[in-house]
């Protein structure tokens, strides 16, 4: 009964924390658009002409000694 009187009070503190943490949060716009950054993750921004022109020919020189080069 001695614990009640303590973790009831702890309890209630934390509970006012998240609450005022929630209520901060809602108010700087963090949730806001919710879809946003989910359709962001589908929508590919790379330029097809890569910088790296490498990248498009297949050419395996700028990643290092292939596996097979080792045995030789």
């Amino acid at each position: 009964m001695e614990a009640l009187f303590l973790l009831i009070p702890l309890s209630l503190i934390a509970l006012g924390v998240a609450i005022w943490i929630f209520l901060r949060m809602n108010g700087s716009g963090q949730f806001d658009d919710t879809e946003g950054p989910a359709y962001s993750i589908l929508l590919d921004d790379d330029d097809p002409a890569s910088k790296d022109p490498a990248a498009h020919r297949g050419d395996d020189r700028t990643h290092g000694p292939r596996s097979d080069d080792r045995t030789r």
